[in-house]
């Protein structure tokens, strides 16, 4: 039987120890296409087909009858690449020049075995095509190659051709949303920013085209995404005229899938719970909820949140709930599933606020213009911190896009998120995600995103199917955030009136509400991060789907108390409020750490269920289980987990920065000489034992999508973890790691660094900024590897110097845990009487 989880997580005294870092070179192999049958005639093509792009330029400017002030005369080249050979993409620009990939897209040949075909739409400022010419001349020649003379072989042989770019060419969203000629849309269109009169510009040119711009707009480092209605035939000539635009998508619509149905004349049962609970003090850490707003008159949130805490995006929209969601969220966020609370009848005591943003309209007609909710949810997280600018907070929000059409990819929406995570604040004056503090280290942000759901017509008997082929709604793919799927524990119908019905999943299972990531390229981080329980719907014996049943349902608070007070709550918005309760409830616990950290212990406390882990165990090797974690993310936290260590069960927490880079190449890395209970460990010997990992970190985003390749990377940096090998001294650790350790002509170890012990191994678990993995060794094993490494892989802020941030330090969280069990024994208190904590038992 395991110990009672009664200790206190162990905070990591200290810094640990920085050296400079060099890595070891890694052979790769790069598989050339095959060049053409002759080089001379491929180059000549190219270089007709561009000649004709100019003069097709001219001719369409000319057309357009349209004068931008200010306007950079140009033209936009798309080069496609062969069948299946990606473009050296950074090859095609010279930021020198002006020269930008703007836009990077693929689609699928038709073929029975269909081949990715890579374009990129280059622009090209006037006076700069001989830039192309040059190197289309050089490539075409027939004599000997010089010593060091270029000819671009590796830069022109993967292109196929290249044309004129046409609006369609900056189309960076799914094929399949395109719209048709004259059909009118809300276009996203991302600005290239160069001179600060971007959006002059394009104001300029919708006016001559009478096509409307929504006053919302998001700026990035070099971008600005701002929402224009017009048909495609109208919008077309911006890139004739304008060439400031960089890509285009279609705008996002919000959805809000709420469970509305609930009993009636429920005042009393709100009453006696309400003269059980002990409101939280007024310096306690808020769960901030973004959503419809929430009712802050229902008697059970009313002391928990201040009416100052009440904001809008918009005055006119009001703070009060018009919907319902916001308040049936705020319920979940502050005591989680009421049933059991309700149920019972000790005292609650709350030890985290409410705060509350509203960023959807009262008024969602079609008509109205789709908000840039990038933009909306900077603003929504400004005015909470405006308020209570010393409040630690977790932002909560179970609002996702109609669409999964992204699969993975960083919108406007998921990268606003991102950067507010790592660190910006909005701008209302610029509307800009800028480091308004810049201290040695911006503060981060926890945001709590849903996956998002399975639409209710689609609700499936085959759930896991359906599930696995329902990508994650944006912005659930956000790299920084802390993404929720949805599970179900709830198999158990007790109503007679729901008698004939069956539940669709099993206990222990994904709820059949929940998307995933099972559809997301390698190049994306694993989502969800965790599941909580969300619900379940049943199924008759014709294998129609009905919903909701209220013994498969959550309760939380409704919107209208005056009417009832309770609601049945269910799927990923249910189970996203409550994994932000958990959050909160952390930091209560632990002020001193970061959201960072917050978010690594929720995952941390995740253990995938019984019914999860014969999936996991029929999966056939590493890449196999790396899909189901797609599917399940890393399983359910646990509030007990999450909150204490147990003499058998020992977290260690540390917080560091590092500073990745410097001047284009990599510059230091960490190791951490645990405090480890090695002695009682070796005691120990054959028993297994259990290691678990997670490292924690904040990206910066770089959204444009321009290829994500080298100086386009999305993510600013990345980082990774490795752990001594048992019989590895630590100085062959830090060979194996570290290039600059080595003496001179000392050739690398080979000992340690097996990553085939681990459950998921370096190649699953090193995806987004999240790495979690778990290891089953001998404890006498264990008690050796008390030493583990942190170091930077490349982002763009190497790529990228005169933005790289790397001095300001890069922040992380770092949990280890050791597990014991079914062994009696205590591996906690050897490790606190090392780094000198008090021994007493907590409650």
């Amino acid at each position: 039987m395991s110990a009672p989880r009664n200790r206190r997580h162990i905070l990591v005294p200290g810094p640990p120890t920085a050296e400079e870092y060099k890595p070891h070179g890694r052979k790769i192999d790069v598989t050339k296409p095959v060049p053409p049958t002759s080089r001379a005639k491929h180059g000549k093509a190219l270089e007709r087909a561009l000649k004709a792009a100019v003069v097709e330029a001219d001719k369409r400017r000319a057309e357009a009858g349209i004068e931008v002030h200010g306007a950079v005369p140009g033209l936009y080249v798309q080069f496609e690449s062969q069948p299946g050979v990606p473009l050296q993409v950074t090859s095609l620009e010279d930021s020198r020049q002006g020269i930008e990939v703007v836009a990077v897209s693929y689609s699928k040949t038709d073929e029975p075995e269909p081949r990715r075909v890579e374009r990129a739409t280059v622009f090209v400022p006037e006076g700069k095509v001989k830039h192309f010419l040059e190197r289309f001349e050089s490539y075409a020649k027939t004599t000997p190659k010089k010593e060091r003379e270029r000819r671009y072989e590796d830069m022109l042989d993967p292109v196929a051709t290249l044309r004129l770019a046409t609006l369609r060419s900056l189309w960076t969203d799914a094929t399949e949303a395109y719209p048709d000629e004259n059909e009118t849309i809300w276009w996203e269109v991302w600005l290239r920013r160069q001179d600060g009169n971007e959006l002059e510009r394009l104001m300029e040119f919708a006016a001559a085209q009478e096509i409307s711009v929504a006053p919302r707009r998001l700026m990035f480092d070099d971008r600005i995404v701002t929402l224009v209605r017009a048909t495609p035939a109208q919008f077309a000539a911006s890139i004739a005229v304008l060439n400031d635009v960089a890509e285009v998508r279609k705008a996002k619509e919000a959805a809000t899938v709420f469970v509305g149905m609930g009993p009636e004349d429920q005042g009393e049962w709100a009453k006696e719970l309400r003269d059980r609970v002990t409101p939280p003090p007024a310096d306690a850490p808020a769960v901030c909820v973004l959503d419809t707003g929430v009712t802050r008159a229902h008697p059970l949130l009313d002391a928990s949140l201040d009416v100052d805490d009440c904001h809008t995006c918009e005055p006119a929209w009001g703070t009060h709930d018009h919907l319902g969601h916001g308040t049936e969220m705020a319920g979940l966020a502050l005591y989680g599933d009421l049933t059991p609370v309700l149920a019972g009848t000790q005292n609650v005591v709350l030890r985290h606020r409410l705060e509350s943003v509203k960023i959807l309209p009262p008024d969602g007609h079609s008509a109205n213009p789709p908000e840039l909710y990038g933009a909306v949810t900077a603003e929504a997280a400004s005015r909470a911190e405006l308020q209570a600018p010393a409040r630690q907070r977790t932002f909560s929000m179970s609002i996702a896009a109609t669409d999964e059409r992204d699969r993975g990819q960083p919108t406007s929406w998921s990268a606003a998120v991102d950067a507010l995570a790592a660190g910006r604040s909005f701008d209302p004056g610029t509307h800009g995600l800028d480091y308004l503090d810049e201290g040695d280290s911006a503060a981060g942000r926890l945001f709590v995103l849903c996956a998002g759901n399975v639409e209710e017509t689609a609700l499936s008997v085959d759930h896991l199917e359906r599930s696995d082929t329902e990508p994650i709604h944006d912005p659930g793919q956000a790299w920084n955030a802390l993404t929720v799927g949805a599970l179900t524990e709830k198999a158990v119908i007790n109503d007679p009136e729901w008698a004939s019905w069956q539940p669709v999943a099993r206990p222990g299972e994904l709820s059949p509400w929940s998307t995933t990531g099972m559809t997301f390229a390698d190049a994306w981080p694993i989502k969800p991060d965790v599941v909580f329980e969300g619900g379940n719907v049943v199924k008759n014996a014709k294998g129609e789907v009905e919903f909701p049943c209220p013994d498969l349902s959550l309760l939380s608070t409704y919107f209208k108390p005056a009417a009832k007070s309770f609601v049945l709550s269910g799927a990923t918005s249910a189970a996203t409020a409550q994994v932000a309760r958990l959050a909160a409830l952390i930091s209560a616990e632990y002020p001193m750490y970061w959201p960072e950290t917050l978010r690594a212990l929720v995952v941390h406390s995740a253990e995938w269920s019984a019914q999860m882990q014969t999936h996991l165990r029929g999966a056939s090797g590493k890449r196999a289980r790396a899909k189901l974690v797609q599917r399940y993310g890393f399983g359910v936290p646990s509030v007990e987990r999450a909150l204490r260590s147990a003499n058998d069960a020992l977290t260690l927490v540390a917080q560091s920065g590092i500073r990745p880079f410097t001047e284009g190449k990599m510059r230091e890395l960490h190791f951490f000489d645990l405090p480890w209970p090695r002695d009682v460990l070796a005691q120990l010997a054959a028993t297994r034992v259990r290691l678990r990992i997670t490292l924690s970190y904040f990206i910066e985003p770089n959204p444009g999508r321009r290829g994500w390749k080298k100086r386009h990377r999305y993510a600013s940096h990345g980082l990774r973890f490795d752990v001594k090998g048992p019989t590895e001294s630590i100085e062959e650790f830090r060979k194996r790691l570290n290039k600059k350790a080595l003496e001179e002509d000392e050739a690398r170890p080979a000992t340690g660094g097996d990553s085939s012990e681990w459950f998921l191994g370096e190649q699953a678990r090193n995806r987004g900024s999240l790495h979690s993995d778990i290891l089953w060794c001998n404890a006498a094993d264990l008690a050796e590897r008390g030493v583990i490494a942190v170091y930077p892989v490349s982002g763009w802020w190497k790529d990228q110097p005169k933005r790289d941030r790397s001095d300001k330090g890069a922040r992380y969280a770092l949990v280890v845990s050791i597990q014991t069990p079914g062994v009696e024994t205590d591996i906690w208190t050897p490790v606190a009487e090392q780094v000198g904590l008090p021994i007493a038992i907590e409650p």
